[in-house]
């Protein structure tokens, strides 16, 4: 059974303190896509873009083993883009603009061969076309979502429909707080966890990942860096890791989880060290590995 992402595929302009890049390949159905497919296949992604996307961005997907059936070309459309700027400090951005363009209308249409994938990740879009995704599809096995401020301040009750039929909620602290109306992180998880993720992940940008599950926290530490070129789809790359692997091994236990978790990381890591997705497209087994030996010495004590 495939691994099936569903969310937006766009363009990027991005700046930096450091440099900058126009038109870059982004958005989170990429991200999360590319940096599963070290980890297993098939992988299917559902998404639109428009006319102008560019052929080099298909190959990408290409090269690295994506079935692209359930990507919409729109005919005369133009691609959904977006633009922001980084402070100094790269937890902090603006946004310069943000062109739904054909997203705006975004109706994802699941190919029947993939209606039976056994993995989902909802990337973020609106919670009404994350439902609409999961009504489509036979029983899958394991389901992770995404989300964020604008969807849970707007449309709460779609998302807490959804909230009860996943298995994993992957949010940052941020938005975790406010989902739960709860400043302390540890009561929040507690709360959102009631509302129907089994397991719940809260990124803390450079300061890691943690995981909660019954009577467990765990606290994966980020990655030390001293170059952190752009940290944009840092947060799919992890997406993209842990549930790669989780749909390599096709074992959902705490521990192998745990492990799924540091996987994530290591994605992230790779992710923030190049410009747009330049971080994920050229990797081997081996430096992921090694990078995964490197964080689970971090772990120890």
């Amino acid at each position: 059974m495939s691994l099936l992402i569903v969310g937006s595929i766009g363009t990027d302009d991005i700046e930096t303190p450091f440099d900058s890049i126009k038109n870059a390949l982004g958005g989170s159905t990429t991200y999360i896509s590319l940096a599963a497919s070290y980890f297993t296949a098939p992988i299917s992604i559902v998404g639109v873009v428009g006319d102008d996307f560019d052929k080099a961005f298909i190959r990408t997907f290409e090269e690295h083993n994506i079935d692209l059936e359930g990507l919409q070309i729109v005919q005369g459309g133009k691609t959904f883009r977006y633009g922001c700027k980084y402070q100094y400090d790269l937890n902090v951005r603006d946004t310069l603009y943000t062109d739904l363009n054909v997203f705006e209308n975004f109706d994802p249409v699941i190919p029947e061969k993939s209606k039976k994938s056994s993995f989902v990740v909802l990337g973020n879009i609106a919670p009404k076309l994350q439902m609409n995704v999961l009504k489509q599809l036979y029983n899958p096995k394991f389901v992770v979502c995404d989300t964020m401020n604008f969807w849970i301040e707007r449309t709460k009750e779609e998302l807490l429909e959804v909230l009860k039929l996943v298995n994993v909620l992957i949010i940052n602290d941020s938005e975790a707080r406010l989902l739960a109306h709860e400043p302390n992180l540890i009561k929040a998880a507690r709360l959102i966890r009631e509302l129907g993720p089994e397991y719940l992940i809260i990124k803390k940008g450079e300061h890691g990942a943690m995981l909660f599950a019954d009577n467990t926290v765990f606290s994966a530490p980020a990655y030390p860096m001293e170059n952190i070129f752009d940290p944009t789809g840092a947060g799919d790359a992890f997406a993209g890791g842990f549930t790669g692997y989780l749909h390599k091994t096709q074992t959902i236990d705490l521990d192998n989880i745990k492990r799924a978790v540091i996987y994530g990381s290591v994605m992230a890591s790779f992710c923030v060290e190049k410009f747009s997705t330049k971080g994920l497209e050229d990797l081997s087994y081996l430096q992921i590995h090694d990078r995964f030996l490197e964080f689970r010495e971090l772990t120890n004590f």
